[in-house]
């Protein structure tokens, strides 16, 4: 087994030390950082995304790749910077204004950024003009947002209309879920798209705004 295959296989086990010390020695071994992130790190939270949407893993085990992931990527991440290796685009995601919820953002960030999309997660009660400005500032592709409340649903076209109002549509897609949000409701305030779980919620935003 190669070395970014252990490092996938060790990060499906949820083994933070032995990824980081992988990493260590692949980045030694002057493998391309890209190379790693790719075939280890996101070949390894691929098979975990694969397997949670089977229902054959459940949470503490995703939390646990997650870790180990995070591991890889802090060693990365400064030689990624220092390249110039691109992300695989930019998400703003956050609960929205009125909702504290934020189990379900939580594992849609995770499952991003193993996927290799630069995450900026802004928490829980986010206002529709956090949203907006953040994704502005931070260039990004697109915005996620959550309500587990039938009450803040409404909320999320909030931040539609101010995107509309900005001319912004075109460039910052729109992407919702959460327990009480369907497809339906997507259509009706004009979002891009619905996910209903965290693999969902990749696959939808690669749609989106996903580059190679």
């Amino acid at each position: 087994m190669g070395i970014l295959e252990q490092i996938s296989a060790s990060l499906q086990k949820g083994n933070d030390t032995h990824v980081a010390e992988l990493t260590r020695r692949a980045i030694e071994k002057k493998l391309p950082p890209k190379q790693i992130l790719d075939d280890g790190l996101i070949g390894g939270m691929a098979v975990i995304g694969e397997r949670f949407k089977a229902h054959e893993i459940f949470l503490p085990q995703v939390l646990l790749a997650a870790r180990a992931m995070y591991a890889g990527m802090d060693l990365l991440k400064p030689l990624m910077i220092r390249e110039n290796i691109p992300t695989s685009g930019k998400v703003v995601i956050g609960s929205v204004q009125g909702d504290l919820h934020d189990i379900g953002k939580n594992l849609v960030a995770i499952m991003l950024k193993g996927a290799g999309f630069e995450v900026i997660d802004l928490g829980s009660d986010v206002t529709p003009e956090q949203f907006v400005s953040a994704a502005e500032k931070e260039e990004a592709g697109a915005i996620g947002l959550s309500a587990l409340l039938t009450t803040t649903m409404p909320v999320m076209k909030q931040v539609i209309d101010l995107l509309r109002e900005r001319r912004l549509l075109s460039k910052i897609k729109v992407i919702i879920g959460g327990a009480p949000v369907t497809q339906k409701f997507a259509d009706q305030i004009g979002a891009d798209a619905y996910a209903f779980d965290g693999v969902s919620a990749v696959e939808r935003v690669k749609a989106l705004i996903g580059r190679e």
